[in-house]
């Protein structure tokens, strides 16, 4: 059977496909959707560009413009503190191009020519939001070279690696978000506000820049405490100096597991509602 074949009599639903063939059709259709999007990056270097120099100035404006005085609240030196959180605060930013992206591939009638093909449905956001954590993956290690030249260091590589591998981790869980967001937004320009407007509060509001115990109102600082960017946050912070907690890291994996637990069969459900319209 050729693969034209086997595709056309996996879609009309014509012999049941073994479960290791649905696996891997999917897993192609998604690597090559991938592929597509990493193209664009390719043909628009720009965009690689200012998303690495966007967060370098963050970095650099917090460490040394905001670093002499947060210092004295975080008691050690502010760049050991600060790459952390930043490195969690530009995977989050990023995720934003997720919603970005969806909403013109709505808007040009791309989603509607990807529905036109014999390929699996959760290929097209899949493969949209690998390519946008691939991305995200790209800039961290930029933020941890730009860190180590202003005195930035791991206490231990090991764990600081792992501190690194949960921080992707969750800017993949995010993308689904923000991918949810783009298909219900559509409209490329309301969805680059879209992208934005629910990282602010989660992105401030946390531990990524200042301690929680500095916030003077109880209630900011029990929501900081509890969402997931504080978690995520502490716990790449600690992998990052040395620091190995099982419960922090339990946690913080439950977060990832329960964002893209609902939100992919979310955006998959409606990713079939939009292009079929």
């Amino acid at each position: 059977m050729t693969q034209n074949t086997f595709t056309a009599t996996f879609s009309s639903g014509g012999r049941e496909s073994s479960a290791l063939q649905r696996l891997l059709w999917n897993f192609t259709d998604t690597l090559v959707v991938m592929r597509r999007n990493l193209y664009a990056y390719q043909r628009q270097p720009e965009l690689i560009v200012f998303a690495t120099i966007q967060p370098v100035i963050f970095l650099l404006l917090f460490t040394y413009v905001f670093g002499g005085a947060i210092r004295f609240s975080t008691g050690g030196d502010y760049i050991n503190f600060l790459l952390p959180g930043i490195i969690i605060q530009t995977i989050l930013f990023a995720s934003a191009n997720t919603t970005v992206g969806l909403a013109v591939d709505l808007s040009r009638g791309i989603i509607d020519r990807f529905r036109s093909l014999p390929m699996s449905r959760a290929a097209v956001l899949a493969g949209r939001t690998s390519a946008d954590t691939l991305r995200g993956l790209f800039t961290v290690l930029i933020m941890i070279v730009a860190g180590y030249i202003i005195g930035f260091r791991f206490e231990d590589l090991g764990s600081g690696l792992a501190g690194l591998a949960l921080a992707v981790a969750f800017g993949y869980a995010v993308t689904w978000i923000s991918a949810t967001i783009g298909l219900f937004v559509k409209d490329p320009e309301a969805a680059q506000v879209a992208g934005f407007i629910w990282l602010f509060p989660l992105t401030f509001a946390s531990s990524i820049f200042v301690p929680t115990q500095t916030m003077t109102e109880q209630w900011l600082r029990t929501f900081a405490e509890n969402q997931p960017v504080s978690v995520i946050a502490n716990t790449v912070r600690d992998l990052m100096t040395g620091t190995v907690n099982p419960d922090e890291i339990v946690l913080s994996l439950l977060w990832i597991a329960g964002i893209v637990a609902v939100f992919l069969p979310m955006a998959v459900w409606r990713y079939a509602r939009v292009a079929s319209r």
